[in-house]
């Protein structure tokens, strides 16, 4: 549909608002980026097909650094650390009424036999296993069983 414009006294086209001739100078150049739109869509179709033929093996980093872990990194960093070290001679159930009734010299019998190896606690869990000893007249406990884990046995 072409009209005049009054203006100019140019026809122009009503569909695009384009004067005279100067509408297909746009529409090829609109078609010629269309097209190279277009083929390089294909192109990376191509390339991504491509790719999904012959797939790369994935290869993890590494994470920790070709170096050990830092010279000062050793036991002695632990050897102040306080531990709550428990003994355990041995165990009974007792009711509250009895218990009010200790005194001085009350005997509590326990659930182990005297020569029974004693547990050792550190922070509340069983390390160990020894036995009661008398040396310079005080009480100590010769360790004779590591319990728990192998890293303790070994």
């Amino acid at each position: 549909m072409t009209e005049k414009n009054p203006a100019s006294d140019q026809p122009t086209n009503a569909a695009d608002g384009m004067i005279g001739d100067e509408a297909a100078p746009v529409e090829s150049a609109a078609e010629k980026i269309l097209e190279e739109a277009e083929a390089a869509l294909d192109q990376l179709d191509e390339a991504t097909v491509a790719d999904a033929e012959a797939p790369s093996p994935f290869v993890l980093e590494e994470i920790v650094g070709a170096e050990g872990p830092p010279e000062k990194c050793s036991l002695d960093l632990l050897r102040d650390v306080d531990l709550n070290l428990r003994i355990e001679l041995g165990r009974t159930h007792m009711l509250l009424e009895d218990v009010l009734k200790l005194r001085r010299g009350s005997v509590v019998t326990l659930d182990k036999l005297a020569g029974d190896p004693v547990d050792l606690y550190v922070n509340g869990r069983l390390v160990a296993r020894g036995e009661v000893l008398v040396l310079n007249d005080n009480f100590c406990v010769r360790v004779g069983e590591l319990v728990g884990s192998d890293a303790l046995t070994e």
